[in-house]
């Protein structure tokens, strides 16, 4: 497939979506008149949808997606999916080399621990469970994929914040099933509410969720903050401003 090389030309973007970031900057480049699809992962039963075409699902992997993006013929790729998405992020890097088409990722910066906060490191789900001592109250803020590495826990208390609740959980663990994002009026009243003792959350980064670290630093409870996952080389901004001025910019002709 022959492309042009000059930019101001129709472009096609496909958006792999999912976060706040990528609603924004579909419906950002919706209405400068870009022919936008968003591919959301289909793992909540009622996602918040962006302007654009929508496509929903996997593609089977990397040669999955770069066969998706040749007969679609699409030209710029933007990876905006959440940071510890990694799987989808890897197989992006390689379908974007595969299909010769530019990529992009959309990374919201990491959270840092503010001065005087209780902050616990840790680099995955393992090990956050490990790290809860005897008698914690933990608030798990991980999604509901990650709760399994939480079933042994059996000497703590467990509330867990999901946007759909899961199939099974433990006995005596509390489920809150919500959407945020949340004040931090909302995040100071769960907390007191469930006398929680440690707040397990993954360094997703940006303002959406931050509420939840101010509350937990007002009430001296400790996070434990899950690492994010290292991901392969790509282009990366952290504004949705500098992703819509790359689609701008970048030639569909340019290979990453």
């Amino acid at each position: 497939m022959t492309q042009s090389n000059d930019p101001a030309k129709t472009k096609r973007i496909l958006i792999l979506g999912g976060t706040a970031e990528a609603r924004a900057l579909a419906n950002a480049l919706t209405a400068r008149g870009e022919d936008v699809t968003t591919s959301l992962a289909g793992r909540t039963s009622s996602p918040a949808l962006p302007k654009g075409k929508i496509r929903s699902g996997g593609f089977g992997g990397a040669d999955g997606l770069a066969r998706y993006m040749r007969d679609a013929a699409i030209t710029h790729m933007i990876d905006a999916t959440h940071p510890f998405a990694a799987r989808i992020s890897a197989n992006a890097v390689a379908a974007a080399q595969a299909a010769r088409i530019p990529l992009l990722r959309l990374e919201r910066p990491a959270w840092t621990a503010p001065e005087g906060a209780d902050w616990i490191a840790v680099p995955d789900m393992a090990a956050a469970a490990a790290s809860l001592p005897e008698g914690a109250r933990a608030f798990l803020t991980i999604g509901r994929q990650d709760l399994a590495a939480f079933h042994d826990v059996r000497d703590g208390t467990i509330v867990a914040r999901v946007i759909e609740p899961p199939e099974a959980v433990p006995s005596g663990w509390t489920i809150i099933a919500e959407r945020g994002p949340f004040t931090l009026a909302n995040e100071r009243a769960v907390l007191k509410a469930h006398a929680i003792t440690h707040l397990v959350t993954k360094n997703s980064g940006g303002p959406h969720m931050a509420a939840k670290l101010d509350a937990a630093r007002e009430l001296g409870v400790a996070v434990v903050m899950i690492a994010r996952p290292v991901l392969p080389d790509a282009e990366t901004v952290a504004t949705v401003e500098a992703a819509f001025d790359w689609v701008s910019t970048v030639s569909p002709s340019r290979v990453v």
